[in-house]
Parts: C-alpha cells; sequence; structure tokens
C-alpha cells in the first residue's frame, strides 16, 4: 500500500495536512555516480520527492501526526534528507503535543550515500526518544517490507507496534545473509507472524483495521491529554464496595479459596470485556518473550484510561506465570510510568510458575524487581484481587496506591496446602491454616493491606458483579490520578512501612 493510500484510509476525511517541505538533495553520495540520475527516476515514478510523507491530520476528531514511508521511492531508504524530514516532524508533532503515529515501509538505509546515512538512524531514535520522553504516545504500523536500520530505530520504538498480514520484518535481509553466509535464510522467521508468535509486536492488523486500533489505542493514551485535573469520582452506591471491616462478612477463610478456584468465576479477560469501555491487547516484552498466563492491555473504565496487567486464568487450562511473564509486565509498568497512565494490576494466581526453566530464567529476581518498580512507579496505581492471590507471584503484583479486593479474593505466603505442608506435614489442615494466617479480604482490609472490599453476593451473576468491580476501578483510579504525585509517592512508601507495625 502506498503511503498516501494507508493515509487516506486511516485518517478522516478530508483532514491531511502535509508538513512537507521541497527537497533539496545536496549531498548525492560518494558511492554510486547514477544516483541523481535514481532520483530523478524515483520522483517521476512515485510522484513524491522522497520516500517519507509527513503531516497531520484527524483520527476519530483527534488531531495526531503522521510519518508514512513509501517503498516506491528507492526502496523506501533513509537517506539525509529523509533523516531530516522525519526529525522535522517528530520535533512538530512534540511541540505541538500531537501523538506520533509512524508507518515504515523501507529496505533500511540508502546504499548511495554511505555511512553519513547509515548514522541518520542515530538522530531519527533520538526523536522518538524526545517525543516518548515528553509523555506522548508514539504508535508504530510496520508494512510490509520493514528492514535493517529502519526497523532497528525508529520501527521498534513504539508504545504499541502492529504489524500488516504477511509482511516481511527483519533485521538482515535475506539476499544480504544469503550473500554472507552462503546459504538461504530460514523461511518464516521474518515474518510479522512469527514476531508475535515471539513477543516483539503487540498485534498483526490489516490497514483497513488500523484505524480502528489506532482509534482505540489513542483513545486510552490520551485520556489525560489538555486536562488540568481528572473527573472527580462519582459517590459509589451503598452496598456497591466497603472500606469497613464490620461490613464483611465473617466467613471461613476457606469458603473464599474454594470460590475462587471454581473454574466458573470470572477472570481478568471476563473483567475487560463486560467492565472496561475501551480494551486495546499487548503481546509480549517486545524482547522476544510472550508467557500466555500474563495479560498486558491499554483499557478504558469509564472516565479512567489505564494500562492492566495481571494473571490470565483462562491462559492454557491455569498457566503458571513465569519471569517472562512478569518481565512482560514491567515492560507495561515502563509505559505507565512513560504516559502518566494510571496502572491496574490484577491479582488471581496459584502461584508462580515452578520448572528448571523458571529458575534459571531468574523467577526470583524478577519478582524482586517487580516489587521495587511497583513501590517506587512515578504513575498511579491500583491493585485489584479478583480471586486467588498465592505466594511470590501474587505478591509481585500486589504493592500499589490503592488496593481493592474482592469478597471472596484472598492473599497467602504459599497456597494453603503447602503452608500446611510445611508447618504440619499435614495439607488437609489448609483450611485451619488459611484461617490463622488472616488470608481473606476481610482479614486483608483489617490489617491495612487491602483499602477497599468489592461485595459478592449468593445470587450474583458473572456479569454483575464484573460491573460492580470495573465501577469500583474507576473509581479508585480517578481518586488517585487526583493525588500530587510526590505525596502520593511517599503515602505509597509509607503505606508498607507499616504494614504489620
Amino acid at each position: 500500500m502506498r503511503a498516501y493510500e494507508l493515509i487516506e484510509q486511516t485518517l478522516d476525511e478530508g483532514s491531511w495536512r502535509s508538513w512537507d517541505e521541497p527537497v533539496e538533495h545536496e549531498r548525492l553520495g560518494p558511492v554510486d555516480r547514477s544516483y541523481a540520475t535514481a532520483l530523478r527516476t524515483a520522483r517521476e515514478r512515485s510522484g513524491l520527492d522522497e520516500s517519507l510523507v509527513t503531516g497531520e491530520g484527524r483520527l476519530g476528531g483527534r488531531a495526531v501526526a503522521l510519518v508514512v514511508g513509501d517503498f516506491s521511492f528507492l526502496g523506501g531508504s533513509i537517506g539525509v534528507a529523509t533523516a531530516e524530514r522525519f526529525v522535522a516532524a517528530a520535533d512538530r508533532a512534540r511541540e505541538r503535543r500531537l501523538p506520533l503515529i509512524a508507518s515504515p515501509a523501507s529496505g533500511g538505509t540508502r546504499m548511495q550515500e554511505g555511512t553519513v546515512a547509515f548514522l541518520q538512524m542515530v538522530k531519527i531514535s533520538a526523536a522518538v526518544a524526545a517525543h516518548r520522553a515528553a509523555g506522548l504516545p508514539y504508535l508504530v504500523y510496520l508494512r510490509n517490507p520493514t528492514m535493517g536500520g529502519v526497523l532497528a530505530s525508529w520501527g521498534m520504538l513504539g508504545h504499541l507496534c502492529a504489524a500488516e498480514p504477511g509482511a516481511m520484518i527483519g533485521f538482515l535481509g535475506p539476499r544480504v545473509f544469503e550473500a554472507l553466509n552462503g546459504e538461504p535464510f530460514p523461511e518464516g522467521v521474518q515474518t510479522a507472524e512469527n514476531l508475535f508468535r515471539h513477543g516483539l509486536i503487540d498485534a498483526v492488523v490489516g490497514p483497513q483495521e488500523l484505524r480502528r486500533v489506532a482509534i482505540d489505542a489513542l483513545t486510552v493514551l490520551t485520556v489525560l491529554t489538555g486536562s488540568s485535573a481528572p473527573d472527580a469520582p462519582r459517590p459509589l452506591e451503598p452496598g456497591l464496595a466497603t472500606t469497613d471491616v464490620a461490613e464483611v462478612p465473617d466467613q471461613p477463610a476457606w469458603d473464599s479459596i474454594v470460590r475462587s478456584r471454581d473454574p466458573r468465576r470470572p477472570g481478568l479477560r471476563e473483567l475487560l470485556k463486560v467492565a472496561a469501555d475501551t480494551v486495546v491487547p499487548l503481546n509480549g516484552t517486545g524482547q522476544g518473550e510472550a508467557d500466555p498466563a500474563m495479560l498486558l492491555a491499554l483499557a478504558r473504565f469509564g472516565n479512567a484510561g489505564c494500562v492492566v496487567l495481571g494473571h490470565d486464568r483462562r491462559a492454557e487450562a491455569g498457566a503458571a506465570i513465569g519471569p517472562a511473564g512478569l518481565r512482560e509486565a514491567r515492560r507495561g509498568m515502563r509505559l505507565a510510568a512513560e504516559l502518566g497512565l494510571p496502572l491496574v494490576s490484577i491479582v488471581d494466581t496459584a502461584g508462580a510458575a515452578l520448572s528448571r526453566e523458571a529458575e534459571e530464567g531468574g523467577l526470583a529476581g524478577e519478582i524482586a524487581r517487580s516489587l521495587a518498580d511497583l513501590t517506587t512507579l512515578a504513575a498511579p496505581t491500583v491493585c485489584l484481587v479478583l480471586g486467588q492471590g498465592a505466594g511470590g507471584m501474587a505478591l509481585a503484583l500486589l504493592p500499589a496506591d490503592r488496593v481493592v479486593a474482592a469478597q471472596h479474593g484472598w492473599i497467602s505466603p504459599l497456597p494453603p496446602e503447602g503452608a500446611a505442608q510445611i508447618l504440619y506435614r499435614a495439607p488437609e489442615r489448609a483450611a485451619e491454616l488459611a484461617q490463622a494466617q488472616g488470608v481473606r479480604a476481610r482479614d486483608l482490609l483489617r490489617d491495612g493491606i487491602v483499602d477497599t472490599v468489592v461485595r459478592e453476593f449468593a445470587e450474583d451473576d458473572a456479569d454483575g458483579f464484573l460491573r460492580r468491580v470495573g465501577t469500583v476501578l474507576e473509581h479508585e483510579l480517578l481518586q488517585v490520578l487526583r493525588v500530587d504525585p510526590e505525596q502520593r509517592l511517599a503515602q505509597r512508601l509509607a503505606r508498607y512501612r507499616r504494614i504489620g507495625l
């Protein structure tokens, strides 16, 4: 798809305005003396003056900046003039506080301009970093093909990165690989679908779907843009949730543990489906790992946009989270901090992955880093104890400014059977030990570990319960957003300093 085709298909009709100034190729390149002729031919064939088109338009009524590559101009390659056009657009987007959407289609660096062209990737990456450092969204849509230095710079720096189905995406071109190694590059590696499987991109979507995905993402990512203060939370309806221990039914801890393990109990995936107004799934660490048990997404509960991360109890028959899952979660934490979005962490886990791979993959270290990140994160944080909360994996997602628990959610140092085995050599005493350890939501509220308990009723249907949880989450998110950031961090650290004292 040509650059202007993508722009026309993605933006609101008639809203496009080009930022491009006429290009003068002062540097004709020391390598190929026919470069000037190649440039003239590329202009005639493509109708463009360079391989990059920049400008602004509206997307679902929201102003955005775009940088779109066009492969028909010298294979979408990037030279000095092209890089200058990119940086000028990124600077302008940053100055005007606009989200930046980039869509490369490129074979990489322009060989005719030599090493100087190669070094342009540095200033392009710096321009993207400056845009992100300003707290502005940067979205990437990789088209067929995206290769070389373009992929290894602005192509892989998106807060959210999607790709065209079947797109060829890779660092080293197959022809170059074969020339250097004397054998063909393995098939199926440099494809959008393979990158998705390995957690390197968030989605594989056709150009016709790009508009919807980008609108949904920006609906969450720009929810605070232009607001001097977030909306005040509406008072919760009586009986919806409570901060009073006396109002939480005094039921045995084992009742909650049994209910939380019921395979029919709704989890994070159902919560997003029922209670969130907008959901944009994210995928993987962006560094070659993806854990199916960790769900990461952008979401909006009412007037509160957020990054959501947590255990997906439906994944592979309840697969446990391993170290890659926590690295994925920490990607979500960084995203929240960079964009000033609140973070919602969901605890609903029977425990961490127990395996040689988990140990050698650094599970303990990832738990420690997750705890350190959550306690010091610049973004507002809310934790929801939705169901099971066993062991270090539950602890890794627990620290937050505000902690909400479903009435039958619980937190325990180990699954109760394991704790009973350690203390009594008798797993059958699990119910007795769970009661004594104070694992129930009622006990967690009493001990200051939880701030609010969402009521659950015998006559509950799943959707009704989830809608109540979503309403409470919106309320808590809007509350923490209104607290001064320095005060919020100080209160969070003090909270965990005094637990148990």
